[in-house]
């Protein structure tokens, strides 16, 4: 599995990013949503940490709002996130969503996990 980190200017090999923003060395730096979603699809993300503005029309919380539907709709493997967004309004969105799909993940292995009853 590997970890993610989408921002379009911060280096997580950067020490002063690894010190500010909790980024790690070994993430795989991706600085777009479309490359985002290339990873996601993969299914062999375990972790993403998502910038908001990334100096494009999309953002962050548009890649947040594409996980929380493939989360709903049971098509993305669980992921643990963090937003290290400096954008407060922006971080606060992505958030909504990723709790969201958080509660979507949760539900469904709660099914999951459940007997079928027989009628």
């Amino acid at each position: 599995m590997i970890d993610l980190w989408l921002d379009d200017e911060r280096d997580p090999e950067d020490p002063r990013v690894q010190e500010l923003f909790n980024a790690d060395a070994g993430m795989v730096w991706v600085k777009t949503v479309d490359a985002a979603m290339a990873r996601l699809r993969q299914g062999n993300v375990g972790f993403i940490s998502l910038d908001h503005d990334l100096g494009t029309t999309a953002t962050g919380y548009d890649l947040a709002c594409w996980i929380e539907q493939r989360a709903f709709h049971n098509e993305l493997p669980r992921l643990a996130w963090r937003v290290h967004s400096a954008n407060t309004v922006g971080a606060s969105a992505i958030r909504r969503a990723m709790e969201n799909a958080d509660r979507y993940w949760i539900d469904h292995e709660r099914n999951a996990s459940e007997p079928e009853s027989s009628l």
